[in-house]
């Protein structure tokens, strides 16, 4: 673990999904010693609440006012484990596998694009980033989360490279699905996470970017920690 005498800084890593930069940012808070803050869970998490309490229309699109009047019915949090990974808790319950499903896939980016709702995951994102030394993923993280953060990476790579990891990992946990049909959501999520009028996934100014499609997760790490070297003055 890297130890550090210098003052703790914000790193902010954006991207589309399935694009590795979950990956990248545990790996990285672990090397480091930062907190990891996986803001997709957090979406997530709001999405199986969504789900499990019947908040969405006959034509599966959410019910916009429900889930606003829910949000304050909605407390996440997160738990780490004994082996040093991180699990969401969604009202005390251990939700991590269940918010990892194709179900929950398929329904998060219309509930992250409402408005009310990223208003409430953003504070408390910067609530729990208010003392630094963290490492945070997601789609708005150095533009709207943490605009002043000390190292913005955008992370990129194709769809079908994106697909075919997303695809990979779901197999690995038993899940039963093709990997046409995650390419679709794959596609569609991009659509909507990029075009959305709230805080839509773009680039910051100031953010390095990185297409990791031919990359490792040795050579993502090496590059990674250099950048965080860097910015924190080390």
């Amino acid at each position: 673990m890297e130890q550090t005498q210098y003052s703790p800084i914000i790193i902010a890593i954006d991207g589309f999904s399935s694009s590795g930069k979950s990956t990248m940012a545990r790996r990285l808070a672990a090397t480091v010693g930062y907190r990891y803050l996986d803001t997709g869970a957090m979406y997530r998490a709001v999405t199986l609440y969504a789900l499990d309490h019947g908040l969405f229309l006959p034509d599966n699109t959410p019910d916009t006012s429900a889930i606003i009047a829910a949000l304050p019915s909605i407390h996440i949090d997160f738990a780490v484990q004994p082996d040093g990974t991180q699990h969401t808790l969604l009202n005390g319950k251990d939700v991590e596998a269940e918010i990892r499903r194709l179900r929950v896939s398929e329904a998060v980016s219309p509930i992250a694009a409402i408005a009310e709702v990223r208003h409430a995951m953003v504070a408390k994102q910067q609530e729990l980033g208010r003392d630094k030394g963290i490492v945070v993923d997601g789609r708005d993280i150095g533009t709207v989360v943490f605009p002043d953060a000390e190292l913005k990476i955008y992370v990129d790579a194709s769809a079908e490279t994106r697909a075919r990891r997303r695809f990979k990992e779901m197999v690995e946990k038993g899940a039963a699905v093709n990997y046409e049909e995650v390419l679709a959501n794959v596609v569609h999520r991009d659509h909507i996470d990029s075009t959305r009028a709230e805080s839509p996934l773009r680039r910051a100014d100031d953010a390095i970017a990185l297409d990791n499609s031919e990359m490792t997760l040795e050579e993502q790490d090496a590059w990674l920690l250099e950048q965080f070297r860097r910015a924190a003055g080390l």
